[in-house]
């Protein structure tokens, strides 16, 4: 049975994100942008959503720890100690949201002991609220859902990014001859949408802890997999803007299986 520790904070995490969603619609391919150090765009909508998000959960949560990719390029590596944390990507999908492609989400992780537990993700093309855990299963707006597992081979879609590393340009063809490929431009929906059932399994080597803190319960809970190919990277015991990148792959036990094969081969 949860705790009521944990119930009260999904609670205030969905209505946290959904306070958010009209500013995300309202600022929607109109907000004007800038450039990172480490090359990554921000908005100040990106912004605005993290100080208003956090805002909301550090007057409820003293004590919990805040932590977003959009703390500052100068911010230490942050050693976590606190019972829950937060992980927020305000905008996941930021060259898509400022340029006008829709595909682009809020995205925000409650971890229990440095361990995913819950996720909450506003999918603003859809415009659906997508939650869930391990325990608690994943919604889809109103729709109980979970990972897919009878895609006939061939039919599977898969969510990918080109990756960055060119030790991984193989995979690029593997997959290709295998799988019907999206790019959407965010990886957290690539890994949200395994959990709801709209993707069959999602590839990625580009990705920091941020962008998939809040999809990896959703997946866990739908009943999927996901594998980390360089080590596992929960419990997060320490928050850093400068980490690597993490090279992962999710969907069903079965289509893991056939990935671990295909790309450690």
């Amino acid at each position: 049975m949860p705790s009521s520790d944990l119930l009260v904070r999904i609670a205030a995490a969905k209505s946290a994100v959904l306070a958010q969603a009209a500013y995300l619609h309202r600022e929607f391919g109109a907000v004007r942008s800038d450039w990172k150090s480490d090359g990554t765009r921000v908005t100040p909508a990106d912004i605005a959503i993290s100080e208003a998000i956090f805002a909301d959960l550090r007057a409820r949560f003293p004590d919990d720890e805040l932590l977003s990719e959009e703390l500052g390029d100068a911010t230490a590596p942050i050693v976590m100690k606190a019972r829950f944390a937060w992980v927020l990507d305000p905008i996941d999908g930021t060259n898509n949201y400022a340029t006008g492609i829709p595909s682009c989400a809020i995205s925000l992780a409650l971890l229990e002991n440095g361990m995913p537990v819950y996720g909450v993700i506003y999918d603003l093309a859809r415009r659906v609220l997508l939650h869930g855990g391990p325990g608690f299963g994943v919604w889809d707006g109103d729709r109980a859902a979970q990972v897919k597992t009878d895609t006939p081979a061939g039919h599977r879609m898969l969510g990918f990014h080109s990756p960055m590393d060119k030790k991984f340009y193989p995979h690029a063809s593997l997959l290709v001859s295998r799988f019907k490929i999206r790019g959407l431009g965010s990886s957290t929906l690539h890994l949200a949408y395994v959990a709801a059932g709209l993707f069959d399994a999602t590839v990625d080597h580009n990705v920091r802890v941020w962008d998939i803190a809040a999809a990896v319960p959703l997946v866990l809970g739908g009943g999927g997999e996901v594998h980390y190919m360089e080590g596992d990277i929960f419990p997060l015991r320490i928050f850093d803007l400068k980490m690597q990148r993490i090279p992962f792959y999710a969907g069903s036990p079965a289509v893991c299986e056939e990935l671990a094969a295909l790309l450690t081969a």
